[in-house]
C-alpha cells in the first residue's frame, strides 16, 4: 500500500507541476499581448492580469500624452472598490518609492515606457 501512495503522491506533483507551468505560458502570453512586464509581484495572478488589463485600457484611451495622475486614480479606484480599502498606486516614466504592503498585496510592474506601482495597506481603525 505504501508504494501506491508514493507513486500518487509522485503523480500529483508532476501533474501540479503541469498546471504551474501552463499558468506561467499563459501568463507570460497575456504580458507579451499588452506588452507589460513584471518588475517585481507578490500579488496573485488574476489581480495582476486585472491590474495589466485596467492600465492598457486607460493608456488606450488617453491621447497623446500620459495623464498619469489619471491612471493611478482609475487603478487605485478599480482596485479599492473589487478587493476592498486601502490600495495605493504610483504612475510615472521614473521614480523611487519604499513602501510597506500587505501581504499578497504588491505589483511592481511596467506598460510601454510606463511604470506602475499598486499595492495595498492595511487599514486599522481608529481608536478614540
Amino acid at each position: 500500500m505504501e508504494g501506491a501512495e508514493e507513486e500518487l503522491e509522485r503523480r500529483s506533483k508532476f501533474l501540479s507541476s503541469l498546471i504551474q507551468k501552463k499558468k506561467a505560458v499563459e501568463q507570460q502570453e497575456n504580458c507579451d499581448l499588452l506588452n507589460v512586464r513584471v518588475r517585481a509581484s507578490d500579488m496573485p495572478l488574476p489581480l495582476q492580469n486585472q491590474a495589466f488589463r485596467c492600465a492598457r485600457d486607460h493608456l488606450d484611451s488617453m491621447p497623446g500624452k500620459l495623464d498619469s495622475k489619471r491612471l493611478a486614480l482609475a487603478l487605485k479606484k478599480e482596485f479599492d472598490s473589487s478587493y476592498g480599502p486601502a490600495w495605493h498606486c504610483i504612475v510615472g516614466t521614473s521614480f523611487g518609492s519604499y513602501v510597506t504592503h500587505s501581504l499578497g498585496g504588491f505589483l511592481y510592474f511596467s506598460i510601454d515606457k510606463v511604470y506602475i506601482l499598486l499595492f495595498k495597506t492595511a487599514v486599522e481603525p481608529m481608536d478614540h
